[in-house]
């Protein structure tokens, strides 16, 4: 058997400057030098097709590897811009990490534009940038909180805002107050983004298998696909040719022989009390599974079970309600289930 060829693969480095990371992604994505890899990489070395490896926590916090080649992430970053607008030279903010792939796009986006790369992650003095990106806890925190960002956000042509659903009452609010936000949904195995605002990139194809939502385009990872088509984990339904999410697939619970998705109340709950919420079951000799309810805000458990029970009816009635100090977060936004558990059976 002849060997598979190797490339080497370079760690990111928490030290490196934005232009020391610039560079080293350059060179990785030209195939001039060894493929980088972001957050907490095993690996040493790749296939020679590979020019990335991100990290991902996916929905149950099991970290794994997702491999990228060089045209996967440059198609996404070209796809962007085109959606955008973005012409040579415009700006892009960083507000997101450079352990996840949303942080590495927006560098990916300026290098193809030729453009400045503003850092802002550990600086609150703001400069105007054309874009930005950002995750639902931020828009939220300077929707309510943080004067500085929300001027930020609000001078700038667009905000993508992704990494976990957003409340419609954000929003809304943040048209209100001006900033032009564009949802986006993809994840790791798609290069990031890859809907935004429910519409498909350009190169980008989407479709319904039984309320599971297919991806299928230039953007994708080395994964397995079925007959070229990445299956998420997601549900969804197309609307007049967009695409809605109404959350996973692999978080269902069942109790009382009824099927409930956790994230689809956790998302109903967020929408109306205008916080985060998270979901989830213990064992429950009569129920099978009891649903159960955590929450930072001071909320009675019949004014949670009234909102549910109207919404969804009475099997979404939970069983417990648990007042937390926080709601611990997976990467850059998504609540973490596992970890919450954890800490509630302490």
């Amino acid at each position: 058997m002849v060997p598979t060829a190797k490339r080497e693969l370079v760690h990111a480095q928490d030290q490196w400057s934005i232009t020391q990371f610039c560079a080293a992604l350059t060179n990785a994505l030209a195939g001039s030098g060894p493929a980088l890899g972001i957050g907490n990489i095993l690996s040493t070395s790749v296939s020679t097709d590979v020019a990335l490896v991100v990290t991902t926590s996916g929905s149950t916090g099991t970290p794994k590897e997702i491999h990228l080649s060089a045209a996967a992430v440059t198609a996404s970053a070209k796809a962007a811009n085109t959606f955008l607008k973005a012409d040579a030279g415009n700006s892009w903010s960083l507000l997101l990490p450079l352990t996840h792939i949303a942080g590495i796009n927006v560098l990916v986006r300026a290098l193809l534009l030729k453009s400045e790369v503003l850092d802002f992650r550990n600086n609150s003095q703001y400069t105007k940038a054309d874009f930005t990106a950002i995750v639902p806890t931020q828009l939220n925190r300077a929707l309510t909180a943080d004067h500085q960002l929300l001027k930020h956000l609000q001078e700038a042509k667009a905000v993508l805002v992704g990494g976990a659903p957003l409340a419609e009452s954000d929003k809304q609010s943040a048209h209100a107050n001006g900033i032009n936000v564009i949802t986006t949904y993809g994840m790791s195995e798609t290069s990031g983004g890859c809907i935004y605002n429910g519409t498909p990139l350009d190169g980008v194809a989407v479709k319904i298998v039984e309320n599971i939502i297919y991806l299928r385009g230039p953007m994708l990872a080395q994964v397995p696909l079925v007959d070229g088509w990445l299956k998420t984990a997601d549900i969804g339904r197309l609307e007049n040719g967009k695409l809605a999410v109404f959350g996973r697939s692999d978080d269902q619970i069942i109790s009382g022989g009824e099927k409930i998705s956790l994230s689809v109340i956790e998302q109903a709950l967020s929408e109306n009390f205008e916080s985060i919420f998270l979901a989830f079951a213990k064992p429950d000799q009569e129920w099978g599974e009891r649903l159960c309810i955590a929450t930072t805000l001071e909320l009675s458990q019949d004014t949670i079970s009234h909102f549910l029970k109207n919404r969804f009816g009475g099997y979404a009635t939970p069983k417990e309600i648990h007042k937390v100090d926080e709601i611990p977060l997976i990467g850059i936004g998504k609540p973490d289930r596992a970890k919450l558990i954890e800490r509630l059976a302490k």
